[in-house]
C-alpha cells in the first residue's frame, strides 16, 4: 500500500511538472513585426515566458493546458507610454491634494491599477504622482496586489509656478519654495539634483513639464517653462543614470526646446510646428499623442465647476488641437508610441485612444504596433516584451472579432496574461 501510495505520488509530481505548459490556440494572431494577422497559430506559455509560437493548432500532451482563442485575435500585452495611477481627476481634484493621505492615495492607485491591466494594458509609463506610484509598482512586482508592470517618473520636474509644480493654486501659507527635492528647479545644478533625486526615490524614467499645461492652476497652457541650460541638464544627467526622458509639451518653442536638448518622447504635442516635427525624425524622438485626454477635457470644461475656471478657456483651446497634430505627425513620419494621459479621464478607457489614433488617418494595426513594438521600443525593453515571440514575456491579450477591421474591438479585451498568469478570460 504504501508503495502504491509513493508510486501515484510520483506520477502525481511528474504530470505537475508537464501541465506547466500553457497553449493557447488562436484564431488569429497579430504578428507586429511583420504587420500582418496569422490565422490558425499556438501560442506555448511556459513559466512566465513564451517558448514557442507556432502554425497550427498544437496538440496537448502531457497534462498540457489548452486556452481556446479560436474565435478571438490575440496581440502581445498592451502599453500605455503616458498614464497618471495615482489619480483620476474629477471636480474635487483641487482640494484633495490637501485631503488625501498617502495611504488614500495608494489605494485608490490600486483600484485603478486593476482597471488597467483589465483593459488590456499589462505595461505602463507612469508620468508622475505623489512617490506612492513607486510602492505601487513594487506591490505588484511583488504580487500583492494585481495591476500592470509599471515603470514609474515618481514624481514630475518641473519650474517654480511651472506646469508641475504640486504647490500651484495653495494657500499663501502653505505654497513653500520647494526645490529640487520636490521636482522644482531653476537652474542647471538644480537640474541634475532633482534628476539624482529621482532616482534616489527609485524612479525608472524622468518626466518633465517644458511648457505651461491645461489642469494646473496656472493662467499659461503654452509658454516654455525650461531654458536650455535646465534641459539640458535634466537630460545628460538621465543618461547618465539609464534614464529614458518624457517631456510634456503643448506650446511649440517649449517642444523644440525639448527635443533639441534630447528627450526621449514629447507627450501631448498639441501646437507643434512642421520645424518641431523634423527636428523629432532627425533626432529619433517619440511622439506621445494622448487624443483621449483632449476629448475629455473639452467634454468637462463645458460644465460649470467641474475644473477651476482659469482652467477652462485652456482645455477648450488644447483640448480640440491634439487629434488633429496627431494626423499631421502621422502623415509627416514622426515615431507614434501609444499614449493616452489616463488619470485625466477614467482608468480602463484607454483602449478609445485607438479609435481616435484611427480616426485620424492612422491604419489600425499601426495603432496596435504604437501600443505594443513602438512602446516597447521607447522604454528599450523590446528584447523582453512587446511582441510574441520565444524567449519574451508571455504578456498576451485577446479581443473578440478582428481589430484591423474594427478597431472598436480594442475597447474590449477579453482575455489577458500578465507573465503567464491568466487574469481575463
Amino acid at each position: 500500500m504504501k508503495r502504491i501510495f509513493i508510486a501515484l505520488l510520483l506520477i502525481f509530481s511528474v504530470s505537475t511538472v508537464f501541465a506547466q505548459k500553457k497553449l493557447i490556440h488562436c484564431g488569429k494572431l497579430v504578428d507586429v513585426n511583420s504587420g500582418q494577422v496569422l490565422k490558425e497559430m499556438t501560442i506555448v506559455v511556459e513559466g512566465n515566458k513564451i517558448v514557442a509560437v507556432n502554425n497550427g493548432y498544437t496538440r496537448a500532451s502531457n497534462g498540457d493546458e489548452v486556452i481556446n482563442l479560436k474565435d478571438k485575435t490575440v496581440m502581445p500585452g498592451l502599453m500605455d507610454m503616458h498614464v497618471h495611477i495615482e489619480s483620476q481627476s474629477s471636480p474635487n481634484s483641487q482640494i484633495e491634494r490637501y485631503t488625501l493621505n498617502p495611504a488614500d492615495i495608494a489605494y485608490n492607485a490600486q483600484v485603478y491599477a486593476e482597471r488597467t491591466l483589465m483593459a488590456g494594458f499589462t505595461t505602463v509609463r507612469d508620468l508622475g504622482g505623489s512617490g506612492v506610484n513607486v510602492s505601487l509598482r513594487k506591490a505588484i512586482d511583488a504580487g500583492k496586489v494585481v495591476g500592470p508592470k509599471i515603470f514609474t517618473a515618481e514624481k514630475t520636474i518641473a519650474t517654480t509656478g511651472g506646469h508641475g509644480d504640486p504647490t500651484n493654486g495653495g494657500r499663501a501659507d502653505l505654497i513653500g519654495d520647494p526645490g529640487p527635492k520636490d521636482g522644482v528647479i531653476n537652474s542647471y545644478d538644480d537640474a541634475k539634483k532633482a534628476v539624482r533625486q529621482r532616482y534616489k526615490n527609485g524612479a525608472d524614467v524622468i518626466k518633465i513639464t517644458s511648457t505651461g499645461g491645461v489642469l494646473s492652476v496656472a493662467k499659461d497652457g503654452q509658454g516654455p517653462q525650461f531654458q536650455m541650460d535646465e534641459l539640458k541638464g535634466i537630460v545628460e544627467t538621465a543618461k547618465e543614470y539609464g534614464f529614458v526622458t518624457a517631456a510634456h509639451a503643448h506650446g511649440d518653442e517649449g517642444m523644440y526646446r525639448a527635443v533639441a536638448a534630447g528627450i526621449t518622447s514629447i507627450e501631448h504635442g498639441t501646437f507643434m510646428s512642421e520645424r518641431t516635427m523634423e527636428k523629432m525624425i532627425e533626432m529619433g524622438t517619440y511622439y506621445v499623442p494622448t487624443i483621449s485626454a483632449g476629448k475629455f477635457v473639452v467634454e468637462k470644461a463645458q460644465i460649470p465647476g467641474y475644473f477651476p475656471p482659469v482652467v477652462v478657456p485652456k482645455a477648450l483651446e488644447v483640448g480640440p488641437q491634439i487629434q488633429e497634430t496627431f494626423g499631421k505627425a502621422y502623415q509627416k513620419g514622426v515615431k507614434i508610441a501609444f499614449g493616452t494621459d489616463a488619470g485625466v479621464f477614467p482608468h480602463g478607457d484607454n483602449g478609445k485612444e485607438f479609435i481616435y489614433m484611427v480616426e485620424a488617418g492612422m491604419k489600425p494595426l499601426e495603432a496596435i504596433q504604437a501600443a505594443t513594438k513602438t512602446a516597447a521600443e521607447l522604454l528599450r525593453i523590446y528584447d523582453v516584451v512587446g511582441s510574441l515571440e520565444a524567449g519574451k514575456l508571455a504578456d498576451i491579450v485577446a479581443v473578440d472579432g478582428d481589430p484591423t477591421e474594427n478597431i472598436e474591438t480594442m475597447t474590449e479585451v477579453t482575455f489577458v496574461m500578465k507573465g503567464g498568469k491568466v487574469f481575463k478570460q
